[in-house]
């Protein structure tokens, strides 16, 4: 995924402006989040915009907001959206979480692919730095703006690193919202679960574990991948 563009099924990522380049960890959360049929869909540091446009291809009906505070992200997220059959349904915004909170919106349900790193050696280049690193965004910020701005019945669904998913777990806990589903995500069936795909909701309930997602074996992608991402992967 090192290329200036990619292509998938229905639309072409280009993303050599943005900090965070396209990759698997977007493509899980963007395939896998919980999303309603209708009404509106916001996308938290939305970078190039895969997520909002994979978003628009799985909900015909649905209405996005992508938002981000990398001007570059945004000036590029804006340019893919407009190049993709889904344009009038998406608008992307220079705008940061916690100011958004601030406004009367609402949303039926929130995405994210969260800068998660804590490194103390941050890297050379501010807006990768930015894009990969709590400090733009601190897990007390997404679970607040979150909490503020989802509908009564809406959802939360994002990939964290399992290192993190109980401390965040309890954020949200904290801000009323519950695990509704989850499901861990390992690389091969040999090495250990690095993320896990969440989804949250403000009604409590038994959360439901599903079955561990193995992306590769044998050097060859797992079935289970190829189902989740099929509607957008060039295989």
């Amino acid at each position: 995924m090192g290329t200036s563009t990619f292509r998938f099924r229905q639309f072409t990522i280009a993303h050599d402006r943005c900090a965070m380049k396209v990759g698997t960890d977007g493509v899980l959360v963007g395939a896998w989040a919980e999303l309603p049929a209708e009404g509106h869909l916001l996308d938290v540091g939305t970078g190039c915009g895969l997520i909002a446009l994979m978003a628009a291809q799985r909900q015909p009906a649905l209405q996005i907001l992508g938002i981000d505070i990398d001007r570059e992200a945004v000036g590029q997220a804006r340019e893919n959206v407009s190049a993709s059959p889904f344009g009038h349904r998406i608008e992307i915004h220079l705008q940061s979480l916690p100011d958004l909170a601030l406004s009367s919106r609402r949303f039926d349900a929130i995405v994210c692919n969260p800068p998660f790193f804590e490194e103390t050696l941050l890297p050379p280049d501010p807006s990768r730095s930015i894009a990969r690193h709590v400090q733009s965004l601190s897990f007390e910020e997404l679970v607040a703006g979150t909490s503020r701005l989802l509908t009564p019945s809406g959802s939360f669904s994002l990939i964290l690193p399992t290192t993190a998913f109980q401390s965040f777990q309890q954020l949200c806990f904290a801000s009323g919202l519950h695990l509704r589903r989850r499901r861990l995500v390992r690389g091969t069936a040999q090495k250990e679960a690095k993320r896990v795909l969440a989804t949250f909701v403000r009604q409590s309930g038994q959360p439901v574990e599903e079955p561990v997602l193995i992306l590769n074996e044998g050097n060859q992608r797992t079935a289970d991948y190829i189902a989740l991402t099929q509607e957008f992967y060039l295989w």
